[in-house]
């Protein structure tokens, strides 16, 4: 992927577009593609410090000059109150991932590159410098410090150390005594300290959130050196121990490579797809794994991670990080649950979810399906899905419980279990207490799917017990949630028995799950009504725009985009369970209606996040992007669909 100068010169244009490259850690690195950074989350080293949680903003940025032909060239980019100063941007001739992200500037008859690389499985960055052209030039590299939580933003304080220490070769740098040790070596550089603080950096995208969107960043001192055209250097960066022997040359070498395998081969969107996968995929302590949920501010949550994981990891044939992931979430069932957040300070996991658990039950199905690993769901995780189902009949937190009619029920006062959960101050916008439709989908498949589970695992009793209890809840299913008026079935059955039939993509996946509960004459009617009033060209409304509450735009502060969240707003994650049903219903041209869907999709890989899925867009046309810049579910998502209905993008058919 690459942009040339008529975007990278056009502020209003590049500082829409932003990279992310990530350590497999929780940390990453990540700016727009000038290097203005636009929100607080912006930096060269982010560090998880408790993989994959514990995240601070270290190095928020480097501002380069080059000096050349008897002039002084600073090429950073930065925004101030009423100025934008240095403007390096118009200096910039290309952009490129390849798969790194690599930044050209075009100076005095020659050329300055810049690439950014994290190191996976370190926290460690290094950047690679290169000049072509005439004369030696001196390069002057000025570190910016943010050194803060990266939820948090910085001020100028007195509490600061502005002192460095040489330690083995490597510059080492203290500002603040309860942070990690910041470590810089720059062979042949000359580091010149005079601890000034930059005052007032606006980062654009924090005010457009309705957030703090100034602060203040630290520089020790500026690093320089002399250049030779043709010849790289190099800086690395690193919140661990010395960076003797380390070669960070060889380093980026096989991070280049290691994202080529991930992405497959080959350029395009697919490519990028696969490679956009690898960044969710991380360590949870010392030997788990897991999915953080998006960038830049989510960490890992359970929902997440299990309705992303077959896009993430089966269909990208990453088998065994499916096995680790699920492994890791098996474990910490409780009471029939699993933990539905991890908090980003750390502590005791959090049980709040009525459908987690479930859609655990349904990845272990999906992971059978693509890899009839049957030995490993036997030994490692049929306890765990039989502790789900029994702990969800026996009932358990919140008010979760299976009704005498086989359906589930849930809900307490003031608290939202299903993936509608957004609040504004103490009132739930979506309240959905009682038997929400996509709910019942997943009772239902968790029951088959665990009977399925039995089998393997040699307890037929135990198998034709969760198949008559599904037998019961589908049943019961049809009776309570279609209208032949409406053509579609209700989003919520209450538990007096009142129907909500607001018209929104919940009741797909009692269509697009493995085990369908619709028969086909009514699913086709539910598709004709989804399809007419909720889907997009980026993904699905949350709600019918000819209902009183929609919202079309995501926009404003939180209270405002808590508002719209699931009342209007796109989610691209949600294509999956509409192309599954599509493909049921259709068969082979349901996969050629959802391959023309994502040719047209894929120009989304070239806004917003570059090469990634963001998590939301607006409801109403033209569908500007919204949320984390890069959802797991959603990227996950949209490759399952891919993979699943053989897609090649339109570029590759040519």
């Amino acid at each position: 992927m690459r942009l040339g100068p008529d975007v990278l010169r056009d502020l209003s244009r590049a500082s829409l577009r932003e990279w992310l490259h990530t350590d497999g850690l929780g940390g990453y690195a990540s700016s727009t593609v000038v290097g203005l950074n636009t929100r607080r989350y912006h930096g060269l080293l982010v560090a998880a410090t408790r993989p994959p949680v514990g995240r601070m903003v270290l190095l928020s940025k480097l501002d380069d000059t080059l000096s050349v032909g008897g002039r002084r060239y600073e090429l950073g980019t930065n925004a101030y109150p009423g100025a934008v100063h240095p403007r390096g941007f118009e200096h910039a001739v290309s952009f490129e991932l390849d798969p790194l992200p690599t930044l050209v500037w075009q100076v005095e008859g020659g050329t300055l590159s810049r690439t950014v690389c994290r190191i996976h499985d370190e926290p460690i960055a290094t950047v690679a410098y290169r000049y072509d052209g005439p004369g030696t030039p001196v390069l002057e590299v000025r570190p910016l410090l943010a050194y803060r939580d990266y939820h948090a933003l910085q001020r100028e304080n007195p509490g600061v150390r502005r002192g460095a220490e040489r330690e083995a070769g490597d510059l080492v740098l203290r500002p603040y005594a309860d942070g990690p040790p910041l470590r810089l070596r720059m062979p042949g550089a000359t580091f010149v300290p005079d601890g000034l603080w930059y005052r007032a950096f606006e980062y654009e995208r924090e005010r457009e959130r309705g957030l703090d969107f100034r602060e203040d960043l630290f520089s020790p001192g500026v690093l320089r050196l002399e250049l030779l055209s043709g010849r790289a250097i190099h800086l690395i960066a690193s919140a661990g121990g010395l960076l003797a022997g380390v070669d960070p040359e060889r380093l980026m070498a096989a991070e280049r490579r290691r994202l080529r395998i991930a992405g497959g081969g080959g350029e395009g969107a697919l490519p990028e797809l696969r490679r956009a996968a690898d960044a969710f995929v991380v360590r949870r302590g010392p030997a788990g794994r897991t999915i953080i949920a998006g960038y830049h501010w989510f960490a890992d949550w359970g929902r997440d991670s299990m309705i992303a994981l077959p896009g993430i990891c089966l269909a990208t044939g990453r088998s065994d990080d499916a096995r680790a992931i699920l492994s890791e979430y098996a474990r910490h069932v409780d009471r029939g649950m699993i933990p539905n957040r991890f908090p980003d300070a750390g502590g005791e996991p959090e049980y709040n979810s009525v459908d987690a658990a479930l859609w655990l039950v349904v990845a272990v199905g999906r992971y059978l399906e693509a890899t009839g690993d049957g030995g490993f769901v036997r030994m490692r995780l049929a306890d765990s899905v039989a502790a789900i189902l029994d702990g969800y009949r026996a009932g358990t937190r919140h008010g979760i419980r299976v009704n005498a009619d086989g359906l589930l029920t849930q809900g307490e006062e003031g608290l939202q279990l299903t993936w509608m959960d957004a609040r504004v101050g103490p009132q739930v916008v979506t309240p959905r207490r009682g038997q929400p439709v996509e709910i019942q989908a997943l009772w239902y498949n968790a029951l088959l799917i665990g009977a399925e589970v039995a089998r393997e695992a040699a307890e037929p009793g135990r198998a034709r017990e969760w198949a008559a209890l599904a037998g019961r809840v589908r049943e019961s299913f049809l009776q309570a949630f279609w209208s032949e008026e409406h053509g579609y079935l209700a989003d919520l059955v209450a538990d007096d028995g009142q129907a909500d039939f607001s018209l929104r993509p919940n009741q797909l996946y009692a269509l697009g799950l493995p085990h369908v509960l619709l028969p086909r004459d009514r699913a086709l009617r539910v598709l004709h009504s989804v399809k007419r009033h909720l889907l997009t060209p980026v993904g699905l409304r949350t709600l019918s725009p000819e209902h009183p509450a929609y919202r079309g735009r995501y926009a404003g502060g939180p209270a405002e985009r808590d508002a719209a969240y699931h009342q209007g707003t796109v989610w691209p994650y949600l294509a999956g369970a509409y192309f599954d049903a599509v493909t049921r219903v259709h068969g082979e041209a349901g996969k050629a209606e959802a391959r023309e869907w994502l040719d047209g999709f894929a120009a989304h890989l070239e806004e917003a996040g570059l090469g990634t899925v963001s998590e939301v867009f607006d409801g109403d046309a033209p569908h500007a992007p919204g949320g984390a810049i890069a959802q797991a579910w959603s990227v996950g998502e949209i490759l399952r669909v891919a993979v699943r209905t053989g897609w090649r993008p339109a570029l590759d058919r040519r």
